[in-house]
């Protein structure tokens, strides 16, 4: 039997949630606005401005991209193998976020700027070559340290306005983030080595990435 809570709460009929009372309303904004895509009334951000920052990220993994391949061509020697690797691998990975970055941008109802007329301008980091596998370890781990710093601010400043874009940004600085790591590993023994062979000369100091 029923308890007397019981029946009146089953008499009374399901309680009431504001959003499933809304979902008439979802379905109907949804079919006024189809030419919007993705971008739905409840999308809480300037997407002008998401447009804007996506394209510069864009352009920053395609000059990234273009430095690593660089690299991965020019390093030369038997010691130089290891960079080699590890700059065609990062290349590759740079590929794979400019890709995602260009899908979103057109589910936001954007178009993906691959202009190489001002690709370094709308880049956030520079396209450095380098001369030496020292120098180029430094020129890319400056690079990762300038795209985290930048990718950072675009998480904090999307919040939880447009959470896919927000997660698409945390997942590549994750990457950018061992990039960094990687980078820092191998210019830290690179540099040994050298010091080794200079009769214990010291390192160069952090503030020489900055």
């Amino acid at each position: 039997m029923q308890s007397k809570e019981q029946h009146e709460l089953s008499a009374q009929g399901e309680p009431s949630y504001p959003f499933l009372n809304g979902v008439a309303d979802i379905r109907r904004r949804a079919r006024q606005h189809i030419q919007d895509g993705a971008v739905t009334p409840s999308y809480g951000v300037d997407r002008a401005t998401v447009l804007r920052l996506l394209n510069e990220a864009l352009a920053t993994e395609l000059v990234c991209v273009l430095r690593y391949k660089r690299h991965y061509f020019m390093a030369g020697g038997v010691a130089a193998e290891a960079i080699r690797s590890e700059s065609l691998q990062h290349a590759n990975e740079e590929q794979v976020h400019a890709d995602r970055i260009a899908e979103r941008i057109v589910e936001l109802g954007g178009a993906p700027n691959f202009d190489p007329d001002g690709l370094g301008q709308r880049s956030h980091s520079e396209y450095v070559e380098g001369e030496t596998l020292a120098d180029m370890l430094a020129e890319d781990l400056i690079a990762e340290r300038i795209a985290i710093e930048s990718y950072r601010e675009i998480i904090h400043y999307l919040g939880n306005k447009d959470v896919t874009t927000r997660r698409l940004f945390e997942s590549i600085l994750a990457v950018e983030e061992e990039h960094a790591e990687d980078l820092r590993s191998m210019r830290e023994d690179m540099l040994r080595r050298e010091r080794g062979a200079d009769g214990g000369a010291d390192l160069p100091r952090d503030s020489e990435l900055q």
